[in-house]
């Protein structure tokens, strides 16, 4: 896998893969219009888990309506401003998934099939919710 990050300004960058999808990286503290690196991570983290939980879910046909997750991070004060602990929250609106099925499958997708997850060194916690429509 390869991806090239290219310089637009001091705070500004684009990363594209060899395939050519592209997302532009936005280090600015004011007026900011895309995410910032560590912001990136966070989502592929999240991304990552989600693929999973929903392909898990519908296997075990059940109907998936919306799946959310909500992710939080603490960084360290000094740097290397590093995550010490991200905690995720799991939402998936279903009318027959069970909690007990939806912490079943997002722990067996973050913690054994998720490539970010394991690719970080911090603390990943999480908690799942199930919304009925």
């Amino acid at each position: 896998m390869k991806i090239t990050t290219q310089y637009k300004s001091d705070y500004e960058y684009t990363s594209v893969t060899e395939e050519g999808q592209s997302v532009k990286i936005d280090m600015k503290s004011e007026n900011k219009t895309d995410m910032s690196p560590v912001q990136l991570l966070l989502s592929a983290l999240a991304g990552c888990a989600a693929v999973e939980v929903a392909l898990m879910i519908q296997k075990k046909r059940r109907k998936l309506i919306d799946l959310r997750i909500e992710t939080e991070g603490t960084r360290r004060e000094t740097n290397p401003k590093s995550f010490t602990k991200i905690h995720m929250t799991i939402i998936l609106v279903s009318p027959d998934a069970t909690l007990e099925e939806l912490e079943k499958v997002t722990k067996l997708g973050i913690e054994s099939y998720c490539s970010v997850r394991s690719s970080l060194i911090s603390e990943v916690t999480y908690e799942c919710k199930v919304e009925r429509p």
